[in-house]
C-alpha cells in the first residue's frame, strides 16, 4: 500500500513538473517573440517572485507566531502575596489566647495583693451588672492590702456583697466610703490547687495557639497549586517561628503566676 501511494504521487510530481515546465516555455516564447527577451530571463522573472514570496510568508508566520506569544506573557496574572495576611491573622488568634490566659491568671488569688485580682468580680448595683473595675478604683495599700474606692459610695455594700461571694476568699471591711480588703495567706491545699489552675489555664492557651496555627497551614496548603514552593515553605517557617514564640510567652506569664503563688 505504501509503495503504491509513493509511487501515485511521484507519477503526481513528474505531471506537475511537465505542466509547469510547458507553461514556463510557452510564457517565456511569448515574452521573448513580443518583447525579445531570452528564456533565461523569462524563467528569472517567473522563479524570483515566487521566492520572494514564500520568503514573505515565513517572515510574517514568523512575526504572527511571536506577538502570539508576546500577549500570552504580557496576559500573565500577578497574584497578591497572602503571606502578610496568613501572618496577620495567625498573630491576632495567638495574642487573644495570650490575652485569654493573662486575664485568668490574673483572677487567681495568690499571697500577694493586686490591683487587678478583682476585675473579673460582677457587682449586681441593682439597674445593672457590672465589673467591679467599671464602678470603683482599686489601689494597693501595701503587698498584703487593697483599697477599693467606688464611684458611687451608694453601690458599697453591693461591692462587698459580691467579693465576699467570690471565690477569693476574701473578707473586706468598711473604712468610711471606701473597702479594705486584707489578703489572708495562703495554705498548702490552696498553693496546689491554684497551681493545678495556672497549669490548665497554660495548656488551654498553648491549645489556642496550636489551632491559629493550624488553620494558617491549612490555608497556606490551599495555595500550592499557585503560589512557588520556595515561598510557602518560608511562609510555613515564619508561622512556625510565630507558634514558639507565642508558646514560650504562654508559658512565662504561667511560671511567672507560680512562682508569685509560692512565694
Amino acid at each position: 500500500m505504501a509503495i503504491s501511494l509513493r509511487r501515485a504521487f511521484s507519477i503526481r510530481n513528474v505531471l506537475l513538473i511537465r505542466s509547469s515546465a510547458l507553461h514556463s516555455r510557452e510564457f517565456s516564447h511569448l515574452i521573448s517573440s513580443d518583447y525579445g527577451v531570452c528564456n533565461s530571463e523569462a524563467r528569472r522573472v517567473l522563479t524570483l517572485p515566487a521566492i520572494d514570496f514564500i520568503r514573505e510568508s515565513r517572515r510574517g508566520f514568523a512575526k504572527g507566531r511571536k506577538s502570539k506569544d508576546d500577549s500570552a506573557a504580557s496576559s500573565v496574572e500577578v497574584l497578591p502575596d497572602m503571606g502578610p495576611t496568613i501572618k496577620s491573622n495567625a498573630t491576632s488568634q495567638m495574642e487573644a489566647a495570650i490575652a485569654a490566659l493573662s486575664g485568668e491568671l490574673t483572677k487567681l488569688r495568690t499571697g500577694r495583693a493586686s490591683a487587678g485580682m478583682l476585675d473579673h468580680i460582677i457587682v449586681d448595683t441593682g439597674d445593672v451588672k457590672l465589673p467591679l473595675n467599671q464602678i470603683a478604683v482599686v489601689s494597693v495599700l501595701d503587698s498584703k492590702t487593697l483599697s477599693i474606692n467606688p464611684f458611687d459610695p451608694t453601690a458599697l455594700k453591693s461591692m462587698e456583697s459580691a467579693i465576699v461571694s467570690s471565690p477569693l476568699g476574701l473578707n473586706p471591711r468598711v473604712d468610711g466610703e471606701r473597702l479594705i480588703a486584707v489578703i489572708p495567706p495562703l495554705t498548702k491545699e490552696h498553693i496546689q490547687a491554684v497551681c493545678k489552675v495556672v497549669m490548665k489555664s497554660c495548656e488551654d492557651a498553648r491549645q489556642s495557639i496550636r489551632r491559629a496555627r493550624q488553620k494558617a497551614m491549612d490555608t497556606i496548603k490551599k495555595l500550592q497549586s499557585s503560589y512557588p514552593k520556595d515561598d510557602l515553605k518560608r511562609l510555613e517557617k515564619e508561622v512556625e517561628e510565630l507558634t514558639k514564640k507565642f508558646i514560650k510567652t504562654a508559658e512565662d506569664l504561667s511560671k511567672a503566676k507560680e512562682k508569685e503563688i509560692t512565694s
